[in-house]
């Protein structure tokens, strides 16, 4: 068989995340509010992409429904070729242990716990070890390894940033969910996180899918995906912080 023929059996790789006709409502009668509005996307391996719209558009809603977070209305969601809605508890719960890793806005750190045992409570939770040269990695890149012994409240807000996203990735997941993970930060800060989720893309396909609403935020991304209303109302490739604006304020128009 040619190297040709080889490509076109291949079969495509399936997308590391994907939402079918997802409805999202909250409230009964009159004061039903639709949340998301039948939303079709779909999130690529191995790609950053960002997801934007006004206040109220939807975008987290999409991203805790998409991570087993929050239960849709209706419609299917899909974590690789694994639909998340038939799952019971314990299969969520290990769905959301073993493959998807969230850095959210507030951080959410063990205030108990030190940097490090932050880092690798998914792994002891799991009762699985820790890889140490990926540890050791993550910490070097994201500049927290004279930080390993200092609790939370000792950190800056970059650095408890940066240590919750080492904690998403030390067990290499198949998606990162970020839900505003800059929102919190200096603009210094925010550059170093955004320039280690690109590279983490770049240098180890990871699949990333963040909720901003910074244009220059997005810019790091490959694709940006509008919402509005609940529903998906547009998309960039390549975006720069420029022609992401521009599309913001088409939308507020």
């Amino acid at each position: 068989m040619s190297q040709t023929d080889l490509e076109l059996t291949k079969a495509p790789a399936s997308p590391a995340a994907r939402a079918v006709d997802l409805v999202k409502t909250y409230g009964k009668g009159d004061v039903v509010v639709r949340a998301l509005d039948g939303v079709n996307v779909e999130f690529a391996r191995g790609r950053f992409t960002a997801v934007m719209g006004p206040s109220g558009s939807g975008k987290s809603t999409l991203m805790h429904c998409m991570a087993g977070l929050d239960t849709p209305t209706s419609g299917r969601t899909f974590v690789g070729d694994q639909e998340i809605g038939l799952l019971d508890d314990a299969g969520l719960t290990q769905m959301r242990r073993d493959r998807i890793g969230f850095v959210f806005q507030s951080f959410n750190l063990v205030p108990t716990l030190t940097a490090s045992e932050n880092i690798t409570l998914p792994a002891d939770l799991a009762g699985a070890k820790v890889d140490r040269a990926w540890f050791d990695y993550l910490v070097t890149q994201l500049g927290i390894g004279d930080r390993l012994s200092h609790r939370p409240n000792e950190m800056s807000g970059g650095q408890q940033q940066r240590t919750a996203c080492a904690r998403a990735l030390i067990s290499r997941p198949d998606l990162i969910f970020a839900d505003e993970p800059t929102g919190n930060l200096d603009s210094t800060s925010s550059a170093e996180m955004l320039t280690f989720l690109r590279r983490s893309v770049t240098e180890h396909q990871q699949s990333i899918v963040m909720v901003t609403h910074d244009p220059r935020g997005a810019a790091y991304a490959d694709r940006v995906v509008f919402l509005a209303d609940g529903k998906v109302v547009g998309e960039l490739l390549s975006p720069t912080a420029d022609s992401v604006l521009d599309h913001m304020m088409k939308l507020g128009s």
